[in-house]
């Protein structure tokens, strides 16, 4: 019998709410499944899991073990994938998160080198901007941006960006440009409605700060939205310079109030980071995010020396 596998065929029970869907994800029967689950509460002296014909419920016992068990099963992931990496090149699947804007140019472009170099790389990239959990979701991890949540999660920082205001040649050209935030109320301002997305914008320069609740002139709850409403002349909008500025270089944008940038409540800038569930972090995701993190500094996406 594989290692750990009476607790392999727990866990996927627990997360797939079936034996059923289990037994299908692992490839065996579901009488197999519904044995090795027997054999492990035999083994262990309590029930896990109550039964019905209509559904599966954790116990009590089983409500307390599933951490440890989940824990295990990523701790031999870990063991395997360090022991294979010993014996050749990295391989086998990817599974993350990651912000819609990332998938515009920046990842994809890291993936396809990397693919190149490992051909036993596989990736399954989920694209959002709400925020996806690596366990919940069944993640590798998952990079996010803005401000890290306070959770149990181990966070990677990748790099450091600054929010500024962005819009179009064409919306400059019909609407004027607002020399100072406090003019922002007259303009037409572009609002990313995700989650967790600042409520205030909060203004620092040199010399003054100032906050702002801004009503919406458009709303999209999707990074790219926001930045193709804003490419297309609707509106002004907060964007990160890591995205923003190449298409300012290029004329595609205009940066407007450019003393100001826009950081949290506390005065912090965001940062683009990963989060795991567990400190041990798999080789072939420590290969990808230093590849991303080389990719941002070798475009000047970093700015770990602000004000």
């Amino acid at each position: 019998m594989k290692p750990l596998w009476g607790i392999r065929i727990f866990c996927a029970v627990v997360e797939q709410k079936s034996f059923v869907a289990a037994a299908r994800q692992l490839g065996i029967s579901p009488s197999s499944a519904t044995r090795a689950l027997q054999a492990l509460e035999e083994e262990l002296g309590a029930m896990l899991l109550a039964r019905s014909s209509k559904q599966v419920e954790l116990t009590m016992a089983g409500e307390a073990y599933y951490p440890s068990a989940r824990q295990m099963l990523d701790l031999q992931q870990q063991a395997e994938e360090e022991l294979s990496q010993q014996a050749g090149a990295p391989r086998g699947l990817l599974r993350f998160s990651a912000p819609e804007t990332l998938g515009r140019e920046l990842l994809p472009a890291v993936l396809a080198r990397l693919a190149d170099a490992h051909s036993g790389l596989r990736f399954e990239v989920l694209y959002s901007d709400s925020i996806l959990e690596p366990i919940r979701d069944k993640l590798d991890f998952s990079i996010r941006g803005a401000f890290p949540a306070s959770s149990e999660l181990i966070g990677h920082p990748l790099w450091h960006y600054r929010r500024h205001l962005y819009a179009s040649p064409d919306y400059v050209a019909r609407h004027g440009e607002p020399r100072h935030p406090s003019e922002l109320p007259q303009h037409r301002v572009v609002i990313h409605s995700a989650p967790r997305v600042l409520k205030a914008w909060n203004f620092v320069s040199d010399r003054q700060t100032v906050s702002l609740n801004l009503a919406a002139w458009h709303r999209s709850n999707s990074g790219n939205g926001v930045l193709d409403a804003v490419r297309a002349g609707m509106g002004i909008a907060r964007l990160g310079d890591w995205l923003a500025e190449p298409m300012a270089a290029r004329g595609e944008l205009v940066r407007l109030c450019p003393d100001f940038r826009i950081v949290s409540s506390q005065g912090d800038d965001p940062q683009m980071h990963a989060v795991f569930a567990n400190r041990g972090m798999p080789r072939k995701a420590r290969l990808l995010l230093d590849a991303l993190r080389l990719e941002a500094d070798k475009r000047a996406l970093d700015r770990r020396a602000v004000a």
